[in-house]
């Protein structure tokens, strides 16, 4: 039996005109059955037919039409039966579906209730496209929001991108338009048509929480099934707290998936999600890094853009795969003993008409003003996060990578963009807050509670923040002020020693403060060191090509810059390339240079990040205190004419043994050089950056020092030392 409204409907010539033109304000409330006491009276819109007629038991039953030239029609059928629909052309075609104004709705009074006071924490699971069984017919359920929007219609190839046949039910005060399509499922194309707040027809808009999209160039949504995927990560999902913790090594592999690796002969295609859960994290994992950091996947128009204006936040990229294979290559990663992070882009998004630029026929997303909404720099617009709906979709979408596609941690791209009004905006060009300043207090709340709901719905997760400025607080929680992220990247640090080690080594003396300046602030964070992507384009070459000298020189320098990065507090990112020596800039377009590992050079330089890794996760004062003070002591710090630094790491027990790191970033030999130390006897060297397996010279001490009682550089003991040239050695005290 179908549930059928009572009191027949009566339309006048103005509804079936507007019916007809696809501008009727509540379809439902004229199309589908309507019980008229003694039979149902089915009223229909199908602008392809020429005739017809609701099918009932097989047999039909004519509807008429109810104005010359419209595509209305209308007629009885038994009593509560249920019916098809069937239309017939003139020449004899005929089709048959079932009508979707027929079913009722779908969303429940809960999710209405907190999407219409824009508090609703999991909004996917409301909004999108979602496939299901509705009174006992199998088809997809589509809601969208656009509260100021006149009609808002589902279109696809499925009805020939036609907004008038699926006019979706407008759902009271909350802005939620809503349908049920039977008959359509998994990878079905749509878009929504938009008659805006003026009544003017928007261009197609994709789907803001759809869960799938057309390869690029083309920018429909796709109905996609996330339903059902078997977790077997059970151990991982357990135990990966202790893997985010401050105290935990962590090593991160940042990644674009686009150009780790190109198939030439397959027309330069990108690995798939699939293989990349078998290669790319085998090799990951074979060099010992503890995490592998994605350039954004969510669906972006944009390859030049490297997914940093994403239009499909709930989508994952096509270009690898569809969602349960991208699933297919996190589950990998847990398995192997991985974590997987995600760069999350909440600062802005493109103005591409499919996107969510003017959605509704209002500013709905962004700012109406433009030294609000319009970011200068990038041509995006902005969020307006003042706005709750809007900041509860952001919220929402942090949840669904961290819920639905079990991702350890998402790294938030350009949040100084986020807290500053006047961000790279001149006089004039910014709108003051409330007490007359710079901050952005909407930005800031919205960023406090992705870390605050993050954190509390999804434990054992980790939030890192790119921010480029002094704002203070950033990894701190929001319970002292703080922002609540769990990481900040240290872009400081990563300015100051990377123009440090560009220089030719007999001006490095005059520069010595850049290496130790980073020890001021180093734990009033806890951050990450980050040598990332942004260091590898727009002109700014690869890590190799920064470096001085001839091209031995050029590897010794980089081998002792790493082992600098590896031996200072702070956990560590490496971009893709970087840990084999990439001798040209990163070029998202193409594969890197694999090729390269067949030069010794180039594959000692493999070898080396691979055993700072294996360093750094074997020793706990190298990790378990990267973001306390109490960790780490100079030793060295005022050697500028021989550019030579020395420091105690410690870690968080009487057990953990001292670590001592030594730089000599000059070309020169350093052959008897007294570095104080905490405490006498043997110092194993377990790293040599000089070491012939890795393209150096095997020059050192031999595999270690022994410490006398000869107090230097404010320690009780000390020993003399080997410095190679360009170099950086570990030592580890054995008890």
């Amino acid at each position: 039996m179908t549930s059928t409204p009572t009191g027949a409907a009566t339309l006048d010539d103005t509804q079936i005109r507007r019916l007809d033109e696809g501008r009727h304000d509540d379809p439902f409330a004229v199309l589908g059955p309507r019980d008229t006491g003694e039979a149902t009276r089915v009223t229909a819109m199908d602008p392809g037919a020429d005739r017809m007629c609701a099918v009932v038991d097989g047999i039909e039953h004519p509807l008429e039409r109810l104005a010359k030239g419209r595509a209305v029609f209308s007629g009885d059928i038994p009593h509560g039966a249920r019916y098809r629909l069937r239309g017939h052309t003139s020449d004899g075609q005929s089709w048959e579906y079932e009508d979707p104004y027929r079913f009722g709705p779908v969303m429940g009074a809960h999710d209405e209730y907190y999407l219409g006071e824009g508090t609703h924490q999991r909004i996917w699971q409301a909004l999108g496209a979602h496939v299901m069984q509705h009174q006992g017919v199998d088809g997809t359920h589509f809601a969208v929001w656009a509260p100021n929007a006149q009609r808002v219609s589902v279109v696809g190839e499925f009805n020939f991108w036609d907004g008038r046949r699926h006019q979706m039910r407008k759902r009271g005060m909350t802005g939620v338009w809503e349908i049920f399509i039977p008959g359509l499922g998994e990878g079905t194309v749509y878009k929504y048509e938009i008659l805006g707040a003026d009544g003017a027809l928007q261009p197609l808009k994709a789907d803001p929480v759809g869960f799938g999209s057309q390869h690029p160039p083309q920018n429909a949504s796709v109905v996609r099934d996330i339903r059902g995927y078997g977790w077997e990560d059970y151990d991982w999902m357990a135990g990966r707290a202790g893997r985010n913790a401050v105290s935990a090594p962590i090593s991160i592999y940042e990644v674009h998936l686009g150009s780790w690796k190109r198939f030439a002969d397959q027309g330069n295609r990108p690995l798939s999600y699939k293989e990349a859960a078998k290669q790319l994290v085998e090799y990951v994992y074979d060099m010992g890094f503890t995490h592998i950091e994605f350039l954004p996947l969510s669906e972006y128009p944009f390859d030049g853009s490297w997914g940093y204006q994403p239009v499909g936040l709930f989508a994952p990229t096509i270009r690898h795969g569809p969602p349960h294979e991208f699933r297919d290559l996190i589950e990998a990663a847990h398995l192997k003993g991985l974590g997987v992070l995600m760069d999350w882009v909440p600062g802005h998004f493109p103005t591409d008409p499919h996107g969510l630029g003017y959605f509704d026929g209002t500013h709905l997303y962004e700012h109406a003003d433009p030294r609000e909404g319009f970011h200068q720099d990038w041509n995006t617009l902005i969020y307006n996060y003042g706005r709750t709906e809007v900041r509860n979709f952001l919220v929402s979408n942090a949840l669904y990578w961290l819920d639905e596609y079990h991702v350890d941690g998402l790294r938030v791209d350009a949040v100084a963009s986020m807290l500053y009004r006047d961000y790279s905006r001149g006089e004039g060009e910014w709108v003051p807050n409330k007490d007359g300043g710079r901050e952005n207090y909407e930005a800031i709340d919205t960023l406090q509670k992705v870390n605050e709901i993050a954190y509390s719905q999804s434990p054992g997760i980790m939030t890192a923040a790119e921010e480029s400025t002094s704002y203070p607080g950033v990894s701190h929680p929001v319970s002292e002020g703080g922002l609540g992220f769990g990481y900040k990247w240290n872009m400081g640090w990563m300015n100051d020693t990377l123009d440090y080690i560009k220089q030719d080594p007999i001006n490095r003396k005059y520069r010595h403060n850049q290496i130790t300046f980073g020890l001021h602030y180093a734990f009033s964070e806890n951050f990450i060191l980050p040598i990332s992507h942004d260091e590898v384009v727009h002109g700014k070459g690869s890590m190799l090509g920064k470096m001085p000298g001839e091209p031995s020189e050029k590897f010794a320098n980089l081998r002792a810059y790493y082992g600098f990065m590896w031996g200072h507090p702070g956990k560590k990112l490496l971009f893709m390339g970087q840990e084999f020596a990439q001798p040209s800039e990163w070029n998202h377009d193409t594969g890197l240079d694999w090729a390269k590992l067949d030069d010794p050079a180039h594959e000692g330089m493999r070898r080396l990040v691979r055993d700072l890794n294996s360093v750094y996760r074997a020793y706990p004062a190298l990790h378990v205190k990267d973001c306390d003070k109490d960790g780490f002591q100079w030793v060295v710090a005022d050697d500028d004419a021989n550019s030579v630094f020395a420091w105690i790491r410690r870690g968080g027990s009487f057990e953990d043994a001292e670590v001592m790191v030594a730089c000599n970033f000059t070309p020169v030999e350093r052959s008897a050089y007294r570095i104080g130390l905490p405490q006498t006897g043997r110092w194993r060297e377990v790293m040599n950056t000089d070491a012939a397996l890795y393209g150096g010279k095997d020059r050192g001490n031999m595999g270690a020092i022994t410490a006398e009682e000869t107090p230097s550089h404010g320690q009780p003991a000390s020993a003399t030392v080997v410095l190679p040239p360009l170099s950086t050695l570990i030592f580890v005290h054995e008890k």
